[in-house]
């Protein structure tokens, strides 16, 4: 599965008073960032419809799971790895922490 072209780049959502900008869009898939989220280790949001997954992105790893079948938790984990590098420049860019 590969990302949809252009997506590679960080879009700005704003959704009530958190700004969400996305990382990437692949498929069904859309992950992200909270503007609040300094707190925890890096991570990214994944939806899909009314699913939601949580993963660590260093190392590349399950946090929660609110609806995804295994199968597809493994197809995210692999596109996750596979585009770890941006995921982690971008958390940086955006929440100005170090991954």
């Amino acid at each position: 599965m590969q990302p949809q072209s252009g997506s590679v780049r960080m879009l700005t959502e704003s959704k009530g008073f958190w700004v969400m900008p996305t990382v990437l869009r692949s498929g069904p898939y859309r992950s992200y960032f909270h503007s609040h989220d300094l707190n925890e280790p890096p991570h990214v949001p994944i939806d899909r419809d009314d699913w939601f997954a949580k993963f660590w992105l260093n190392p590349v790893s399950l946090s929660r799971n609110l609806g995804f079948k295994p199968k597809e938790l493994r197809v995210i984990e692999r596109l996750l790895v596979e585009n770890e590098a941006l995921r982690l420049a971008a958390w940086q860019e955006h929440l100005g922490a170090e991954a």
